[in-house]
């Protein structure tokens, strides 16, 4: 795909991949959005983003853990672009990021559940209008190698919890959104696709969560880069990447009774009709 002239929109690109992937579509010539919660680091990307490439990204601020925000910050994109041909769902938190201890989202939510999950799927719903009469147009869901199954009878982990399952659940609820949403699509124009981009790169997630890095930024950047504009996987949807590579995700991932259970405590928990 040309980058030149299409518009784009990264969650979490303020730092880390996000921000490298930014830096490197603007270079391409993409109009992008960023999108992050610290203004001072969203200043600092704007302005070098201006500083080589010479044009100027917009900013929204929004916090997803809160799904009012998330609402607010998809009405503002709707507003403000006219067109939208590709979403990058890459915010996250870590295993340990926020602290080891169970969080709840403002919304009650488990936070992982919530931020690295939950927001990327109502944002994705909220947007699509504008991505399908942008046509073709890509929706690329930032996942992890990482997966936990899902313990319907305790989605949230009221029991037995730890940063690393919940982490790890939210993950493979982005791929088996991905599976779904690619089915829901089929002949729209726009594809969805999710990835690993690399294991344990050098970004703040990782250095949170006490692991040692093992990969670079460019390595998973790259990864997420390809299935943004390569015309390699232009026709590719559902599937799930390890880096460049198309792997399988957890079993899980690919039961129809899991995912349509997913699906409509989703549907329920965003607030939107079936």
């Amino acid at each position: 795909m040309n980058m030149a002239g299409k518009t784009v929109l990264i969650t979490g690109s303020t730092d880390g991949v996000g921000r490298y992937v930014a830096l490197k579509l603007a270079s391409a010539g993409a109009r992008v959005l960023i999108h992050g919660r610290d203004t001072k680091r969203a200043q600092a990307l704007a302005d070098e983003i201006k500083r080589t490439s010479g044009r100027e990204p917009m900013f929204y601020q929004a916090d997803l853990a809160s799904l009012a925000e998330v609402r607010e910050f998809a009405q503002l994109v709707l507003d403000d672009q006219e067109r939208l041909d590709v979403f990058v769902s890459n915010a996250g938190i870590g295993s340990q990021n926020e602290g080891p201890a169970r969080q709840a989202s403002p919304d009650g939510h488990e936070l992982r559940f919530a931020v690295n999950y939950l927001a990327g799927f109502l944002l994705a719903h909220l947007l699509l209008p504008r991505l399908k009469a942008s046509r073709p147009a890509r929706i690329v869901n930032v996942a992890s190698i990482g997966q936990h199954p899902i313990d319907f009878d305790d989605v949230m982990i009221t029991k037995n919890y730890s940063g690393g399952r919940a982490y790890g659940q939210s993950k493979l609820s982005q791929i088996m959104f991905t599976i779904d949403l690619a089915e829901q699509l089929a002949g729209s124009g726009v594809t969805v696709n999710a990835l690993h981009p690399a294991t344990y790169m050098n970004t703040t997630m990782v250095r949170a969560s006490g692991a040692t890095p093992m990969s670079t930024v460019e390595q998973g950047g790259d990864a997420i880069l390809r299935l943004v504009q390569g015309d390699d996987v232009a026709d590719s949807s559902g599937r799930f990447f390890d880096g460049k590579r198309e792997t399988r995700a957890h079993p899980q991932a690919y039961d129809d009774g899991a995912r349509k259970k997913l699906r409509a405590l989703s549907m329920k928990l965003a607030g939107l009709s079936g």
